[in-house]
């Protein structure tokens, strides 16, 4: 079970009414050209992270760098974003806005019309 599947149902067992949205934070990187090789080509798929954000303990999804249709059967095959209700993507504001709005427009054209995101 992963950790949405057990919130959800230790929120369902303690008498909440309502179900909660549950959101999943991976990094995808579509490796659409030469550029995206040299920035996360390397990277392949590194494990979820433990971190802090302003407190409490978060979860940091998976990286995920490949060429798009390998990466499209490992974004299958992950059931914390099968289960999410919204999926919210990491992007490296480093690299600057150009390059940023790429990374957008290869998942966007190449990754998310296959998975049926919206």
């Amino acid at each position: 079970m992963v950790i949405g599947s057990l919130l959800i149902s230790q929120r369902i067992q303690a008498g909440h009414a309502c179900t909660p949205c549950v959101s999943h934070q991976p990094r995808h990187f579509a490796l659409a050209d030469d550029r995206d090789r040299a920035y996360f080509g390397r990277k392949g798929q590194e494990e979820g992270q433990f971190g802090y954000i302003d407190g409490p303990h978060a979860l940091f999804g998976r990286t995920y760098a490949a060429e798009p249709s390998v990466l499209i059967e490992q974004l299958r095959n992950d059931e914390p974003i099968a289960e999410a209700d919204t999926l919210l993507l990491t992007i490296p504001n480093q690299l600057g806005n150009i390059y940023n709005a790429h990374v957008l427009e290869a998942i966007l054209t190449t990754v998310a019309p296959t998975l049926g995101w919206r």
